[in-house]
């Protein structure tokens, strides 16, 4: 098994962003790929199109599936991804918060906008990461790229990608993204050609973004994130990306996520 090195984890905590190259086996990609065609072939209620209806290809997303898909949850709790997350992470723990398909087909057109994830999400506190692993090759036009350092800055208002609007957090609230696509050469932006078996991981408050697919090739991308040990359950008044139905009358504001849907699967030596 590939071991992190401390330079990795430099490099996590520095830029929010790193890429782990040939990080998984032929074997766990296997695993992987099983699991996203039958989710693919079955997709849960939560799933949802996220490109326009004149779209060439198709955005299709889909959460929360680790329960249901063997296939997911072997690999989540087989593969070496929630150690990774756990050292990159400096936690003494990993736990796992949710899962993630994003599949983009050939030919879709649609960018992933530039946001932050945490601001959508039910948590607070800063152990956290993100594990972005396609099981196709991603050329650097397509990957996705990050806005290195940019998890120590603020919370930035999170918005629908579709239509625009703060759905999440009110109108005002908090600081409006820049317009970072329009000034590139202002930001130091990090991206990666990726061979499959390359993991990309990243903090939940990175700026990040990602384009559409070129051509005759598909864009299959599994993520799974995990919290660590100072992450507590931050409740909203409004629907969360996941939405975690309930939760609140079972996990009291402030507390840790210590709850059977947020396993821990790695624990520090």
């Amino acid at each position: 098994m590939r071991n992190i090195t401390e330079r990795e984890i430099t490099a996590y905590q520095r830029d929010g962003a790193i890429c782990l190259r040939q990080f998984l086996t032929h074997d766990e990609l296997s695993l992987l790929q099983d699991g996203i065609e039958r989710n693919l072939a079955a997709p849960s209620a939560r799933a949802k199109i996220a490109s326009k209806p004149d779209d060439p290809g198709l955005f299709i997303e889909d959460f929360c599936n680790w329960q249901s898909n063997e296939f997911y949850q072997r690999f989540i709790f087989e593969s070496p991804v929630a150690m990774a997350a756990g050292l990159l992470m400096q936690s003494r723990i990993s736990r796992l918060y949710h899962d993630h398909l994003l599949v983009k087909e050939p030919n879709t057109r649609q960018r992933t906008p530039w946001h932050q994830d945490q601001p959508y999400y039910n948590i607070e506190g800063w152990q956290n990461c993100s594990l972005w692993i396609p099981i196709d090759p991603v050329p650097r036009h397509s990957t996705l790229e990050f806005v290195a350092g940019s998890h120590r800055g603020p919370w930035l208002m999170p918005r629908s990608f579709m239509d625009n609007q703060a759905k999440w957090f009110p109108e005002g609230s908090l600081a409006d993204l820049p317009d970072i696509e329009a000034a590139r050469d202002q930001y130091p932006i990090l991206g990666w050609d990726i061979t499959p078996g390359d993991v990309v991981c990243f903090h939940m408050l990175t700026l990040h973004s990602a384009g559409g697919t070129v051509g005759p090739h598909r864009r299959r991308v599994f993520s799974v994130r995990f919290l660590g040990d100072d992450i507590t359950h931050a409740p909203r008044q409004w629907i969360t990306s996941p939405a975690f139905p309930g939760l609140e009358n079972e996990l009291p504001a402030q507390a840790p996520m210590v709850h059977p849907l947020f396993p821990v699967v790695w624990v520090s030596a």
